[in-house]
């Protein structure tokens, strides 16, 4: 299958499905006329990819375990495990970091908010 009925029947850009194949996560054969030729599975290997791109993961690290799941018979690839505790981690990580700016955000408009009313009272007693 051509490059862009592979983008076509994915979704996927022609210029991602170029970038996957650079990364090593999808591989194609070249014919005499220089164009790509996909094997049938590559739709079913593109959509993977989109899968744990949209995961958060990035592609070296779906480089480390594609292979694996996409040749297991067996419901897991024992290489996904790591990858994705990882990835919780860095995620909880983000969160409290997110937390503490949203907190710190919230008291510094409640300060002003207060801010504001003192002024407005201050006002309205100068009249």
């Amino acid at each position: 299958m051509k490059i862009g009925e592979l983008s076509r029947r994915t979704g996927v850009s022609i210029r991602s499905i170029r970038y996957y194949e650079q990364q090593g996560l999808l591989q194609s054969v070249r014919l005499e006329n220089g164009y790509r030729d996909y094997y049938p599975y590559a739709v079913e290997q593109v959509r993977s990819i989109q899968l744990y791109l949209n995961l958060g993961l990035t592609t070296e690290q779906i480089a480390g375990f594609l292979h694996c799941v996409m040749t297991s018979k067996e419901a897991f690839c024992e290489n996904v495990l790591p990858v994705f505790q990882q990835k919780l981690a860095e995620l909880d990580d983000q969160i409290q970091l997110l937390s503490a700016i949203r907190a710190n955000l919230v008291d510094r408009v409640e300060s002003i908010m207060e801010e504001q009313r003192r002024n407005a009272d201050a006002c309205s007693d100068c009249r």
